[in-house]
C-alpha cells in the first residue's frame, strides 16, 4: 500500500509553478519525479557537511557509487540549505532553531510531494544535550516537549496561538532501539526531547551572555525535567514532529548528547570524541536504512 505525502494547503493546486525558493528549485524548471521519485528516506541534520558525510557513508554502506566520490549539491543555487541524494536516500540540511527547519521542511514536503514520492520516512540526525545520560549516548524521541515539558508545538497564526501534537512514529522508534541493539556499539534510550527557542537561557545555561538566575534554580529545573522523561534538550524536534505529523509521513528524531546538562553547560571533549559521537546518529540510521532495504 502506497501512502503519499499528504498536503494540507488547497492553494498549492491553483498554482501554475511551485518555487521553492530556499532550495533553489522549482516546478517550473526542474523535473522533480524524475530527479526525486524514487526517494524513500529522507534523512535531515542542522549542518551541511555533516549531511554531505552523511550521505557519502550511506552511498558506501549501500554499495552505491565509488568511495570517495563526490556527491554534488542538489541546492547549489543558494547558501540557505544543502541537499545531497545517493539511491532511495536523500540528505538535507535544516540549519539552526526552529525557524530554520520550519522552512527547510514546508519546501522539503512539498518537494516529496511533487517528485510523487509514497512510503517516506523523514529522520533527524543531529546533536544534543544529555540529561542525566553519559555524553554520547544517543536519544530517540518519543515525544518532542516545550520548554514548559508539553508535547506541543505553539505558532502564531494570522494572529492566533495555534498548538499542534509533537509525537512521534512508535513503532520507528521501536525498529531504530533494535537496531542499536544489533550495532552494539553506543547506549541508546527511547526518551522524551525538549525543544527551546534559544540554546542559552532557553536551556537553562549559566554561560550566556545574559543569565538572571542561580546554578540551584537551573539544576532544579533539570532535574524536574529528566523526572518528567526527558533525556535531552535540542532546538528543532518540536516543528519537526507537528509537520510530519500534519504530512502524514513518518518520522524519528534520533540525536546523540554531547554533554550531561547535570554536570555543567559547556562542551569539553576533545575534537576527535566529538567527531565520533556525531557519527553515532548516522551509524543508527544507515543501520537502520540498509535493514529495511534488506541489506544486513
Amino acid at each position: 500500500r502506497e501512502n503519499f505525502i499528504r498536503l494540507c494547503n488547497p492553494h498549492l493546486e491553483k498554482m501554475k509553478e511551485d518555487i521553492l525558493y530556499h532550495f533553489a528549485l522549482g516546478t517550473g524548471t526542474h523535473d522533480f519525479p524524475a530527479l526525486f521519485g524514487d526517494v524513500k528516506f529522507v534523512c535531515v541534520g542542522g549542518s551541511p557537511s555533516r549531511m554531505k558525510a552523511f550521505v557519502a557513508y550511506i552511498a558506501e554502506e549501500l554499495g552505491l557509487g565509488s568511495p570517495g566520490g563526490d556527491y554534488p549539491n542538489i541546492c547549489a543555487g543558494t547558501d540557505r540549505y544543502a541537499m545531497y541524494k545517493v539511491g532511495p536516500v536523500l540528505s538535507v540540511s535544516h540549519g539552526m532553531g526552529i525557524p530554520s527547519i520550519s522552512i527547510m521542511l514546508h519546501e522539503l514536503i512539498k518537494l516529496l510531494h511533487h517528485a510523487k514520492c509514497s512510503n517516506i520516512t523523514i529522520i533527524r540526525i543531529g546533536t544534543s544535550g544529555g540529561i542525566g545520560l553519559e555524553p554520547g549516548s544517543v536519544v530517540i524521541t518519543r515525544q518532542s516537549v516545550d520548554a514548559t515539558f508539553k508535547p506541543q508545538f505553539e505558532q502564531v497564526v494570522l494572529g492566533k496561538t495555534v498548538i499542534r501534537s509533537t509525537n512521534l512514529d512508535e513503532q520507528l522508534a521501536k525498529e531504530l532501539l533494535q537496531c542499536s541493539k544489533e550495532i552494539n556499539q553506543f547506549n541508546t534510550v527511547i526518551g522524551n526531547t525538549m525543544c527551546t527557542l534559544d540554546f542559552y537561557e532557553g536551556q537553562g545555561r549559566l554561560d550566556g551572555a545574559i543569565c538572571l538566575y542561580s546554578e540551584e534554580e537551573k539544576l532544579q529545573y533539570l532535574k524536574e525535567a529528566y523526572d518528567s522523561g526527558i533525556r535531552n534538550i535540542e532546538m528543532e524536534s518540536s516543528v519537526f514532529a507537528a509537520m510530519c505529523n500534519l504530512s502524514s509521513v513518518k518520522a524519528a528524531v534520533v540525536c546523540v548528547t554531547l554533554l550531561n546538562r547535570l554536570e555543567g553547560d559547556q562542551i569539553s571533549s576533545p575534537h576527535d570524541v566529538l567527531v565520533e559521537y556525531q557519527q553515532r546518529p548516522q551509524k543508527l540510521v544507515g543501520y537502520f536504512i540498509k535493514k529495511s532495504l534488506g541489506k544486513v
